[in-house]
């Protein structure tokens, strides 16, 4: 028996729509990066960009869990001395909220150049609109998935 191995004729691509109201971050950076490297399909071959287009709303209603509001939150100019940092909450609360999500998700891919090439399909809005409804989106319901489990 071979090993199967998809061509890019073999390749279909959905949108998805995600809205991460009330949903934790990193359980949803790792659904999101699953539906990006198309890991939840029987065709998935590592060398191709398998993965759905991801539209992600409502990402400044995201939840955290414990003390992670008040981490901080690293990077660095690329000049002398320039590193800078603020807690997730004051990222949130700032002009650009979906950073924390991008960045999770892209932590949770490897560091290759597929893996860039696959980020370009993910589109993050801090909202509830989006310019995407030419696309027919399905709706995937991530909060139903990740329900705690309660014991009668």
């Amino acid at each position: 028996m071979k090993t199967y191995s998809a061509t890019p004729a073999d390749i279909d691509k959905k949108w998805i729509i995600i809205d991460a109201e009330g949903v934790v971050l990193g359980r949803l950076a790792s659904i999101i990066a699953t539906r990006l490297r198309g890991k939840h399909k029987a065709t998935f071959t590592p060398h191709m960009d398998m993965g759905d287009n991801v539209i992600v709303v409502n990402a400044d209603k995201i939840q955290m869990t414990g003390k992670k509001r008040e981490e901080n939150f690293y990077w660095h100019t690329g000049h002398p001395g320039g590193i800078k940092s603020r807690t997730k909450q004051q990222i949130l609360e700032g002009a650009h909220p979906e950073r924390v999500v991008f960045q999770a998700v892209k932590r949770m891919l490897p560091g290759n150049r597929l893996s860039r090439q696959q980020m370009t399909n993910l589109r993050i809005y801090a909202s509830a609109e989006h310019p995407h409804e030419a696309q027919s989106p399905e709706v995937l319901d991530v909060k139903s998935m990740n329900k705690k489990n309660t014991r009668s």
